[in-house]
């Protein structure tokens, strides 16, 4: 495809971020963008041929990329997992970019995806101090409130379930919903009782689509929300919306057991992603919802 004036700024700023010079030939349309214009822009260093991974969007989606770029490398530093290496973001004021290595990547197979599963385990034991993170960032294209906390439940409570309600509420959602879902907040302790979690560094948008494998099997997570807390909240979202092998949940049950309570708290802490997908596309995500708050009011009684 012929080269946009965006993707010639982009080029001009891997220049100077590689510190040589990058020619474009091409940019070609990728998935993996989501709310954002994915590319893959190829060109010609004096090392030779390369490609990048790049995202653009208009300017006022910058924090976005800036929050993603802080994420791949948290998960970068603690070494566990390997991750799309950053090259350089920006904006010019009137769009913004990110741009990621380039990585050849395919579906996880059994042995991927038990690889992944041991590799989780594994940024899950590293001792973490508190909960939270030391900025916002976002979940999907929502905002994902965090600041720093001593103790889980109030945290999880408050910073996701609370405020993904007071969302549906500003998007007006149906209300019973909303009212029975302040009621499980309310009572929501219960399910922890026998319950404290270290903190865990977690990738916070684990599904299906923001894993692969490259070719040699290595396996590869993209596009996280990170934060530190429960290690069962990555967990659960891996059980979702599909797309792991049940390989990578044994592999990551062996390196981790997890207790008897487990099953409810997948579905309370999946409740977040269930409400946020309503917020952001109503449909069947509003009745997926209110039956998840249903079932686990129904644990409670």
């Amino acid at each position: 495809m012929s080269l946009d004036a965006g993707a010639r700024v982009v080029a001009r700023a891997i220049s100077d971020a590689a510190e040589v010079q990058f020619e474009p030939t091409a940019s070609d349309p990728v998935g993996g963008g989501c709310i954002h214009t994915a590319l893959r822009l190829r060109g010609e260093t004096s090392a030779g041929v390369c490609s990048y991974f790049v995202k653009m969007n208009a300017a006022e989606h910058a924090a976005m990329f800036a929050a993603e770029a802080d994420g791949l490398a948290a998960l970068a530093e603690a070494g566990a997992l390997r991750v799309p290496r950053v090259i350089t973001r920006g904006d010019d004021g009137e769009r913004a970019w990110l741009v990621l290595e380039w990585l050849d990547l395919a579906a996880l197979s059994p042995a991927s995806g038990a690889r992944l599963g041991a590799a989780l385990a594994a940024l899950h034991a590293i001792p973490r101090e508190k909960f939270g993170w030391a900025r916002d960032n976002y979940i999907g294209a929502s905002a994902q409130v965090n600041g720093w906390s001593g103790e889980w439940l109030p945290f999880w409570r408050d910073r996701r379930l609370v405020a993904q309600l007071r969302y549906a509420a500003h998007k007006r959602l149906p209300s019973r919903m909303i009212d029975r879902g302040e009621r499980l907040a309310a009572d929501c302790e219960v399910f922890f009782r026998d319950h404290r979690p270290s903190p865990s560094l977690l990738h916070g948008d684990l599904w299906g689509g923001n894993a692969a494998a490259l070719g040699d099997g290595t396996p590869v997570v993209f596009d996280p929300a990170v934060y530190v807390g429960d290690r069962e909240a990555d967990l659960a979202m891996t059980e979702l919306f599909g797309g792991f092998p049940a390989d990578f949940q044994a592999a990551y049950r062996a390196a981790l057991p997890l207790d008897d309570g487990y099953r409810v708290r997948r579905d309370l802490y999946n409740l977040y992603h269930v409400l946020n997908h309503a917020n952001l596309f109503a449909g069947g995500y509003v009745a997926q919802a209110t039956e998840s708050i249903g079932r686990l009011l129904a644990e409670i009684r």
